[in-house]
């Protein structure tokens, strides 16, 4: 069985609690997430709650494209430019670890000091309700990791910016968090 891209090994109610959220109706159990399978998102409610939700991942991909989209990169596309300038459509999507490989180097990391840490995501609710997280270039931050793309990795002080800011300031969180990241090991 191939490793999953990234883990969330808390339960619904420990993620919620860690990320100040309303846990709902997710049962979320813990473990590995695969592209196409479902795991929690943290969305911004109309009365400005965070509420944990389960989305699957990976968005229905743009005209003319066959596969799902699990990471976005391009956020200058008239695709995502949409979506992203709406923060409802804007999400936390937890980790406690993600799969990154790059100069050889392949391996499982962490944010050092975090037991759970948020990726700044965005989700679609056409025919499934859908995320996708967004990514940025490495600038080089972790040449020993060898890891040249990196998640939108957010600080916590930097959540509720990314869930209700205007798209101007909102789009300067998606740069590398430089934060510490450690090796995990699974």
């Amino acid at each position: 069985m191939a490793a999953a891209p990234y883990r969330l090994d808390m339960t619904a109610e420990q993620i919620a609690a860690a990320l100040g959220a309303e846990q709902g109706g997710d049962v979320w159990p813990g473990g590995g997430v695969m592209p196409g399978g479902y795991a929690p998102v943290v969305i911004r409610g109309r009365d400005r709650r965070r509420r944990l939700v389960p989305r699957q991942w990976g968005v229905p991909p743009p005209p003319r494209g066959e596969h799902s989209v699990t990471h976005v990169r391009n956020l200058h596309s008239p695709f995502w430019i949409g979506t992203l300038r709406h923060t409802e459509f804007r999400c936390l999507v937890p980790a406690t670890a993600f799969y990154g490989s790059g100069g050889g180097t392949k391996g499982w990391f962490g944010v050092e000091g975090a037991a759970v840490f948020a990726i700044a995501g965005i989700w679609r609710d056409s025919d499934v309700a859908s995320y996708a997280m967004l990514t940025t270039d490495g600038d080089g931050l972790y040449p020993a990791e060898g890891l040249t793309t990196l998640l939108a990795i957010l600080r916590p002080d930097d959540y509720d910016l990314w869930l209700s800011a205007d798209w101007k300031a909102a789009q300067d969180l998606v740069s590398p968090a430089r934060l510490p990241l450690r090796v995990m090991r699974y």
